[in-house]
């Protein structure tokens, strides 16, 4: 190996929490290593999460048609006999540009990279183990780890890889589900059920808790069950399941503690992930992750009970989503050197990119209630508008909630089109404590979707209590 082992920060994990820490270390002139034990650099974000799925979303609706059928019909679709190796194709060509814009990142910032697994043999060192067993010791004064998180897979469920798949093993299907049911209604699950239930494909979903997504505002995800029902999707939810077999003709059936049984062609288990942080020996460095592999940090610099050792991303836990695990990593980078790290603003958005897409941001109406905080909602449907209307749009909504005491808004929640891109508008009044009367008062952009802010705005306004 052509490295010079002792370095300024090592980075574990490749991952947009680990990506952002390196690159930024190396902006201040820091030797930085960066190890990822999977064969190209990217992590759980790049290979198996967020740009896969994301991909495969876009590929589903583009070949379906879905955007068009309001206006051709819902037998419309673009190609008409969809294949597995059809999404897989585009998502390839997605991989690959991400994995190459990323080592073009590390190249330019002398960001050097190492693949092979990480462990702690001291809290100033590790060993790497490469694929053909040699072992290299390397050492640091800083470590960051980010090695993300894989899928729970509990023993009773007999994975194959075949009729039955964790959410990592989804993408590497080589057909196309006659019907699909998935276990999990957390983000990945929904996420995927809404994705081939756009291809047309029979879905039903399986939640033990008595609903989906339970951190969104109740009136969103009352929303988007109207939707999925309409669409034919079967939710058993309250549901534990007892048993799962595989049966004749290659389907497998669901036993579920109700009584109620569900056959299936194939089954998605998305019931949660855990920190991949087994392999790491974190008891040489004093570190003990939780019982579900996540390591405990503070909060505002994301350093570890070690204070040579950070760890950032979904390894920390919630809200485990690509966009807070680089702010994470810029700023364990610049605590780890002294450099000034400005605080991430209290809110930011969060994006679900199920079909239809949600987001959102701030106070729910719920987190109103509860502090006790006097409010006022505005809804805004995206069919009022005429961009909705052009883009043949029947569903997707806004909802606004304002304090009355101030008048400033409290939160911002989107279902439908475009909803994660729609989301930073809201961010921004929100961040900056502005008031109803942005939205009432500035003009709009027409047709847009984006109008739906001052509909809201302006639902709101009409029943707020005039100053006087």
């Amino acid at each position: 190996m052509n490295f010079t082992n002792k370095y300024d920060l090592i980075v574990i994990g490749s991952g947009p929490g680990g990506r952002r820490a390196a690159i930024q270390a190396a902006k201040f002139s820091k030797k930085v290593l960066v190890v990822e034990k999977s064969e190209r650099v990217g992590g759980v974000s790049v290979h198996t999460g967020t740009i896969p799925s994301k991909t495969l979303r876009e590929t589903a609706l583009n070949l379906s048609g879905w955007h068009e059928r309001e206006f051709y019909g819902q037998s419309y679709r673009v190609k008409q006999n969809i294949t597995a190796a059809d999404l897989k194709n585009r998502l390839h060509m997605t991989l690959d540009h991400e994995v190459e814009v990323l080592k073009h990142q590390f190249a330019r910032n002398a960001v050097e990279t190492l693949n092979g697994e990480a462990r702690f043999i001291s809290p100033t060192a590790i060993d790497v183990e490469f694929d053909d067993g040699e072992i290299e010791q390397f050492s640091a004064e800083k470590f960051i780890i980010a090695v993300g998180t894989k899928p729970y897979r509990p023993e009773e469920i007999p994975f194959d890889g075949t009729r039955i798949f964790d959410s990592d093993e989804i993408l590497k299907i080589k057909r196309l589900p006659r019907s699909l049911t998935v276990i999990g209604g957390g983000v990945i699950g929904v996420e995927y059920a809404t994705i081939f239930s756009a291809l047309d494909i029979p879905i039903t979903l399986i939640e033990a808790r008595d609903t989906i997504l339970d951190f969104v505002d109740k009136e969103i995800i009352a929303e988007l069950m109207h939707e999925l029902r309409e669409r034919g999707v079967a939710m058993r939810l309250g549901c534990n399941i007892q048993e799962v077999q595989k049966i004749k003709n290659g389907r497998c059936k669901i036993i579920l503690d109700n009584g109620r049984e569900v056959r299936t062609d194939m089954i998605l288990f998305a019931a949660g992930r855990y920190g991949a942080t087994s392999a790491l020996n974190l008891d040489v460095v004093g570190l003990s992750p939780d019982k579900r592999g996540r390591l405990n940090v503070n909060g505002n610099t994301f350093q570890t009970n070690n204070p040579n050792i950070y760890a950032v991303g979904d390894v920390i836990g919630f809200p485990s989503l690509a966009s807070t695990s680089m702010e994470q990593g810029r700023i364990a980078a610049c605590h780890a050197f002294d450099e000034l790290a400005h605080a991430p603003p209290e809110f930011f958005p969060y994006g679900i990119y199920a079909v239809p897409e949600i987001s959102t941001i701030g106070m729910s109406e719920e987190e109103a209630k509860n502090a006790a905080i006097p409010y006022e909602v505005g809804v805004a449907r995206f069919r009022e508008t005429s961009r909705g209307h052009i883009m043949g749009l029947d569903s997707g909504m806004m909802k606004m909630i304002v304090s009355l005491e101030t008048r400033k808004l409290l939160g911002v929640h989107i279902i439908g089109e475009g909803a994660t891109e729609l989301i930073h508008i809201g961010q921004a009044v929100l961040n900056l404590e502005g008031p109803i009367e942005y939205f009432v008062e500035n003009t709009f952009n027409y047709p847009t979707l984006a109008e739906v802010y001052k509909i809201a705005a302006l639902d709101v306004w009409n029943r707020l209590p005039r100053n006087t």
